[in-house]
């Protein structure tokens, strides 16, 4: 049975302009083998899903380093059902808030607005790669499951 090569959409959230890590995070996917639909920097949450729909990724993958993500990011799981894609795997990693908080804090409030993962700044791109393929491999046994 082939399965078919997963596809991620990529990008940095809102007003922020820090696109190397976003960059480096894209080739590494890639290497990994993913396709990677990179959006680029200052991306509105709507351009996100609009990829995600025309592309019919798998995981929409969310950058944000200027601590803003909370704001730029509330409401991106209601975007992701309204527009059909209710079972998308959505990431979000960065510097996410503004000022001092322990990370389980920070974790959980994305969690609570409907991330699947939250990562911290530093997390290894292994780290990624090993969450990805867990997570699709738990989305496909509950798409699919097998028979007994």
């Amino acid at each position: 049975m082939s399965t078919k090569q997963k596809v991620l959409v990529t990008g940095v959230i809102g007003s922020d302009t820090h696109i190397v890590g976003n960059r480096i995070l894209s080739m590494a996917l890639e290497a990994a083998g993913y396709k990677v639909i990179a959006l680029g920097a200052l991306t509105p949450a709507g351009d996100f899903v609009k990829a995600a729909v025309e592309t019919a990724a798998d995981a929409i993958m969310v950058s944000s380093l200027y601590g803003q993500g909370e704001l730029d990011c509330r409401g991106f799981r209601e975007l992701c059902i309204e527009a059909g894609l209710d079972d998308i795997l959505l990431y979000l990693g960065g510097n996410l808030v503004v000022g001092k908080h322990a990370w389980p804090e920070v974790e959980q409030r994305f969690l609570d607005m409907g991330f699947d993962r939250a990562a911290p700044p530093g997390t290894r791109i292994e780290t990624v790669i090993e969450w990805l393929a867990r997570d699709f491999a738990a989305r496909d046994q509950r798409q699919h499951p097998v028979k007994a």
